[in-house]
């Protein structure tokens, strides 16, 4: 029988995920501007500030979302022992994560198999790449 997976804490913050965006040559002079008239530190800490201040406006809007697609908000870790745990129960997890979700390294690709039936991420998913291929086609 599937059952949601619930959320674990991890112990120690994972690292940002590095993107790349292409701006105008006007814009990215203004961004510019600011930081060197000490508004900001730096062009990274103004792109960090408006991202997140259009995510405070759309804050409403992303509450719905996560409760509607029933997706777990933060970091979600797994582990061989919890993974384990599942394949006793005879159950298979649906994962769906907004943030980071992680396999730990010693997990086998057969156990992840056995346990994950799908798995969702809006965000980050760390795990090894042959946990990543045999998940492949259970990746939404």
């Amino acid at each position: 029988m599937p059952r949601k997976s619930t959320a674990h804490t991890a112990v120690v913050k994972p690292a940002d995920e590095k993107i790349t965006i292409n701006l105008g040559h006007v814009d990215l002079g203004q961004v510019d501007l600011l930081v060197q008239e000490g508004f900001f530190s730096s062009r990274t800490e103004f792109i960090r500030t408006a991202i997140r201040n259009q995510l405070n406006q759309q804050g409403d809007v992303l509450r719905q979302l996560v409760l509607r697609k029933s997706l777990v908000l933060g970091l979600q870790h797994y582990s061989v022992a919890e993974l384990e745990a599942v394949r006793a129960r005879d159950e298979r997890l649906q994962i769906r994560v907004l943030g980071l979700a992680s396999i730990d390294t010693a997990v086998t690709p057969e156990l992840a198999l056995a346990t994950i039936e799908s798995i969702t991420v809006l965000g980050a998913l760390h795990a090894s790449p042959a946990v990543r291929a045999a998940l492949s086609t259970r990746l939404r």
